[in-house]
């Protein structure tokens, strides 16, 4: 299935409560795309940006939150 990308250009980026405020590891989320959640590097606002479904989304920020996420 092909999804079009939402137009991006009047997001309202804010960075994610995870995010270290050392201006490093910074992820920031646009709010108010319906069914969608948008992310990207906040070192680099004009780079790409990843977009997840709501559902996908909710469900990785329950694994931070709950500390699931395995790193190798």
């Amino acid at each position: 299935m092909f999804v079009t990308a939402p137009d991006l250009s009047g997001a309202a980026w804010r960075k994610s409560s995870y995010s270290n405020g050392d201006g490093g590891d910074c992820v920031e989320v646009a709010d108010g795309f319906t069914g969608v959640v948008p992310v990207r590097d906040s070192k680099d606002p004009q780079g790409p940006a990843l977009t997840f479904s709501a559902d996908a989304w909710t469900s990785f920020v329950g694994a931070v939150r709950e500390d699931r996420l395995r790193t190798v």
